[in-house]
C-alpha cells in the first residue's frame, strides 16, 4: 500500500509571525520549511552582524524554538536575555549559541545543519539568501533610509514607503529556491509588512520562483498597524503591497474577525497604531475567524527593542491554514 506523501508548506517571513505559525504547524505531519531574512541589523543580532560578519541570526533564533522538540525549555534558553555584564547586555544567548556555530561550521548553511541535528527540528530552516545585504527604503516623500533597524525607528506619518530594495542586490538561495518551486503552500506574513515578508520578496529569484511554483499563496493580514510601515494602512493596502511585489494574486487571505481587548487597543494608540481595518468585502479568497491569542506579551525591561503586546493564536491559525491544505 503506498503511503500518501506530505504536504510541502513553506512560510516566508520572519521573527514572531514565523514563530507563531511554526509553532502550531509542527505538530501536523507535514513537510515544513521556513524561510527568513537576512537583512535585521538591530539589538543584539545588528551587534553580533557588525562584529563577526555572519548572517543575522535573529529570526533564526525564533524558528528554531518554534521547530524543536523540546520546545519549554529550549524556548527559555534560546530566548534569555542578558540584562546585565558589560559585554552581554542587550545579546541574547541564543543568537551567541548560533553565532558560534557559524564560526565553528564557517558557514550559516552548516551552521543550520547541525542545529538540525542537535534540537531535532521538525522542519528547515533556510535564509534566503547567502549573501549580506542591507535593507533600504524610498519614501514617497523623497526620503530614502538604509538600515532596516532605521527603518523600523522612522515615524512614517503621512509618508508611504514607495519601494523597498537591498544593498548591494543579492540572489535567492539555491536551497529556498528549492522548497518554493516544490511547495503546496507558500504561507506570507504575519509581521512587519516591509521588514519581514516583503524583505524576503524583493532578493533576486524570490518573485521568479513563487511564480513558478504550482504552490497556493495564502497570506496572514496583521492584527495591528505598525507606525514605521503601515500608518493608515487597512487590510485591503496590505494586501495590494504583497501582489505588487510577488505580480501575482494571492489565493487565499486570512485575517481576524475577533474584537481586540480596550485595553490592547489603548496600549498601541499610544504608539499611534491601530487594529487593521477589515474593507475586504466579499472577497471570496478571504477567511475571517477569530485568531486572537488569549496571553497579553510584555516588553522586556532588558530589551530596547520593541515587541508585540498582541499575536496570533498559533494553534488556531494552524487549524485553519490545514483546512486550506485540503482545498
Amino acid at each position: 500500500m503506498q503511503t500518501r506523501s506530505k504536504k510541502k508548506v513553506v512560510v516566508i517571513g520572519g521573527g514572531i509571525g514565523s514563530f507563531v505559525i511554526l509553532s502550531g504547524l509542527r505538530d501536523y505531519p507535514l513537510d515544513l520549511s521556513v524561510i527568513v531574512t537576512v537583512t535585521d541589523d538591530g539589538g543584539s543580532t545588528g551587534r553580533l552582524r557588525d562584529e563577526f560578519g555572519f548572517l543575522p541570526v535573529g529570526d533564526m533564533r525564533q524558528c528554531i524554538v518554534a521547530l524543536s522538540e523540546d520546545e519549554a525549555w529550549l524556548k527559555q534558553l534560546m530566548l534569555y536575555r542578558f540584562g546585565k555584564g558589560r559585554g552581554l547586555r542587550g545579546h541574547n544567548l541564543g543568537n551567541l549559541i548560533l553565532t558560534a556555530l557559524e564560526d565553528l561550521t564557517g558557514s550559516e548553511s552548516k551552521a543550520l545543519e547541525v542545529v538540525d541535528e542537535i534540537f531535532a527540528l521538525r522542519g528547515k530552516i533556510l535564509p534566503i539568501s547567502l549573501s549580506s545585504v542591507k535593507l533600504g527604503a524610498e519614501y514617497k516623500s523623497g526620503k530614502m533610509i538604509i538600515s532596516e533597524h532605521k527603518i523600523e525607528l522612522n515615524k512614517l506619518l503621512n509618508d508611504r514607503i514607495l519601494r523597498l530594495f537591498t544593498i548591494p542586490k543579492a540572489k535567492i538561495n539555491p536551497a529556498a529556491q528549492r522548497v518554493i518551486l516544490g511547495a503546496d503552500l507558500i504561507i506570507l506574513g504575519p509581521g512587519d509588512l516591509f521588514n519581514s515578508t516583503i524583505a524576503n520578496i524583493i532578493i533576486q529569484g524570490t518573485t521568479a520562483a513563487i511564480q513558478r511554483s504550482k504552490a497556493k499563496i495564502l497570506y496572514i493580514v496583521n492584527l495591528m498597524t505598525l507606525k514605521s510601515q503601515t500608518h493608515n494602512f487597512k487590510a485591503s493596502d496590505h494586501v495590494a503591497a504583497i501582489e505588487n511585489y510577488l505580480d501575482v494574486r494571492v489565493d487565499y487571505i486570512l485575517i481576524n474577525h475577533e474584537k481586540i481587548p480596550d485595553e490592547i487597543i489603548k496600549q498601541y494608540k499610544k504608539l499611534d497604531e491601530y487594529p487593521v481595518e477589515d474593507d475586504l468585502g466579499i472577497d471570496r479568497r478571504v477567511l475571517r475567524g477569530n485568531f486572537l491569542a488569549k496571553k497579553v506579551y510584555r516588553k522586556s525591561v532588558s530589551d530596547s527593542l520593541k515587541r508585540s503586546l498582541l499575536r496570533h493564536d498559533s494553534k488556531k491559525l494552524a487549524k485553519a491554514i490545514m483546512n486550506f491544505l485540503k482545498n
